[in-house]
């Protein structure tokens, strides 16, 4: 039996027209561009030899068996990535760019990504899954890299890639020539749908980069490897791929256990390990360091007036504004509840205590700084959610959601985390007694000798 046509209204409703229409040009163009040279290439193929067809076969079964072997892997690696999805499946494509012609390099990265997509993707239940039209575009940025390598390699290599000094130079000017055209079109389409997205931060802050140049030499290695030793050779390129998947899953499944689930920050165990060790690290240089504990006011409040979910949103949106005002190098953690704590491992000024107070009333400002009225809201404070249907939350007397921070300086206020941690506590709960929405740095009486009122109590 022949399978039903598709018909107008399914394709209508094909998730890639949700979204935006400047992102979903760019998205077209692209694949357009992919098509249209594979179309060119098969038009002007030259004639096939054996050698070429047995490495054409050779690449596109290894890739095959390459994700057979780690499908279980490669999903748990692609549905925990928290950045750029570095996908080791380079070392075929790029052993491809150097050895076929374009059009069949483009031919065998379709045939992996195709059965990546059935093996890997395909499997995981919806809402889960991602969209075809994700992998298709991936796919033709990987067929455009090929087509870019192919380029430079046709215009610069004057002999063999291996036995001269030349042909190394246009090995590497390949290799950055594939990397810049994939890296580029997918982080531009990253950009592209989130603007503040910190692309820097994942090109140079953590190891895709360095772990993408080495797939890369691998499979520049494979393919040097199958010109001297013919197809069986690729057999040896499997076992250190499935080391490296195996390892960058640990190290990706790691870094995701230090992370608190609702606000992506480190979580309070992994906040204070990371943290004791950058306060060693400012004791043995000498240098300046600072704590900050942030309490958000009447949270319970907000909790009871509009559910869990929406103060989820709130923790959320909090950590979302602690991010964008610290620096890269700055520890940011939640310590449970509504609480959040911050390292400053290096102070830039010489009066720490007055820099501190700087920073937190800047942090204050901007969570503090959004008020219920969208108009106020507009005017530059923290980008909190909506409200629910009942109204935005508010504190005592109407006011908008606000924070109470405490700080401490080292090594002046303590010589270490538990010090530090105790003076902010009681700076902290100082801001408090001095009515919320207040900075204070430095030692205060403690809570039970502490004078002046003591907060007034939360309605439960």
């Amino acid at each position: 039996m022949l399978p039903s046509p598709v018909r107008l209204r399914e394709v209508t409703r094909w998730p890639v027209w949700s979204i935006p229409a400047r992102l979903l040009g760019a998205v077209l163009a692209v694949e357009l561009l992919a098509l249209s040279l594979i179309v060119a290439g098969v038009l002007n193929l030259p004639p096939l030899d054996g050698r070429t067809l047995v490495l054409l076969a050779t690449l596109a079964v290894a890739g095959v068996l390459h994700t057979e072997i780690i499908a279980g892997v490669e999903r748990v690696r692609r549905y925990t990535a928290e950045t750029h999805h570095v996908n080791l499946t380079s070392v075929w494509t790029f052993a491809s760019a150097l050895l076929l012609p374009p059009a069949l390099g483009a031919l065998v990265v379709v045939v992996i990504y195709t059965h990546l997509y059935v093996r890997v993707l395909r499997p995981v239940p919806p809402p889960q899954r991602r969209p075809v039209f994700r992998e298709v575009y991936s796919t033709a940025t990987v067929v455009l890299a090929v087509h870019a390598a192919a380029g430079i390699l046709a215009a610069t290599r004057p002999g063999e890639l291996y036995d001269t000094l030349p042909g190394a130079v246009a090995l590497v000017l390949t290799l950055l020539a594939y990397t810049v055209v994939n890296t580029c079109l997918v982080l531009g389409v990253v950009a592209m749908t989130a603007p503040d997205t910190p692309i820097l931060r994942i090109l140079f802050g953590g190891d895709e980069l360095a772990l993408e140049l080495a797939t890369l030499c691998l499979g520049a290695l494979t393919a040097s490897a199958l010109v001297i030793g013919g197809p069986l050779v690729t057999l040896l390129a499997i076992p250190p791929i499935i080391a490296l998947h195996r390892t960058v899953l640990v190290r990706q499944l790691r870094e995701k256990a230090d992370l608190d689930a609702k606000t992506g920050l480190l979580n309070h165990d992994a906040w204070h390990l990371r943290g004791s060790h950058e306060l060693q690290l400012a004791e043995r240089e000498r240098r300046q360091a600072a704590l900050l504990i942030l309490d958000l006011d009447h949270f319970k409040e907000i909790n009871d007036t509009h559910g869990h979910l929406y103060g989820d949103q709130v923790l959320a949106a909090t950590a979302r504004v602690l991010r964008e005002e610290l620096r890269d190098h700055d520890l940011v953690g939640r310590f449970g509840g509504e609480e959040f704590v911050v390292l400053l491992p290096r102070l830039s000024g010489h009066d720490g205590r007055e820099e501190l107070r700087q920073v937190a009333e800047r942090l204050r400002g901007r969570v503090s700084g959004a008020p219920a009225d969208e108009d106020a809201r507009s005017a530059g404070g923290a980008p909190l959610p909506d409200g629910p249907a009942d109204g935005p939350p508010a504190g005592r007397g109407g006011a908008g959601i606000t924070v109470s921070i405490g700080g401490a300086v080292f090594p002046t206020d303590g010589g270490g985390m538990t010090a530090l941690l105790e003076v902010a506590d009681s700076a902290l709960y100082a801001a408090k007694r001095a009515g919320r929405d207040t900075v204070r740095i430095g030692p205060h009486p403690s809570r039970a000798a502490g004078p002046g009122p003591e907060p007034e109590p939360e309605p439960i």
